[in-house]
């Protein structure tokens, strides 16, 4: 179970990652010296996992992202296995989902455009291993993305 302060450090972290230590540790109303510790103890834990970057693909010139879901070949018995191995080397391809049910995977894809996305659909994901089924969901908008938690 964390503490009051865990939590209050975390809230400030999940807040503004990038600020110096003595202005994190004020706003969390501990020392530096227990905000480095207790961070270091937070992060041995395993629940900061990583500090990190988010770039917004559309200001990069990626402006079609595509949700896939797909149905594999359960008849076969590396069909996860080898086709998360592949989705994984497609570069377009941001994130992969697996679930019970009747989609197993869910891909995020980005791509700077349609004919783009076309090239990397019919050259690279059609191509992966033991697809049964594919429906692709064109994003329109995204309208709430929060990585961080009610804490």
């Amino acid at each position: 179970m964390l503490s009051d302060t865990d939590l209050r450090i975390l809230r400030q972290f999940q807040a503004a990652p990038h600020l110096p230590a003595a202005e994190l540790a004020e706003r969390a109303g501990v020392t530096p010296s227990t905000l480095a510790r207790r961070l270091a103890g937070l992060r041995e834990a395993g629940i900061i996992r990583a500090v990190r970057g988010v770039i917004d693909w559309a200001a990069l010139g990626y402006s079609v992202e595509v949700s896939l879901r797909v149905t594999l070949d359960k008849t076969q018995p590396r069909a996860f296995d080898d086709f998360l191995a592949a989705a994984r080397l497609v570069p377009e391809v941001t994130e992969v989902q697996t679930f019970l049910g009747q989609v197993d995977t869910r891909l995020s894809v980005v791509a700077r455009d349609m004919p783009h996305y076309q090239e990397v659909y019919r050259g690279k994901l059609l191509t992966l291993p033991h697809i049964t089924d594919i429906e692709a969901l064109m994003h329109i908008a995204r309208v709430k993305f929060d990585e961080t938690l009610p804490i």
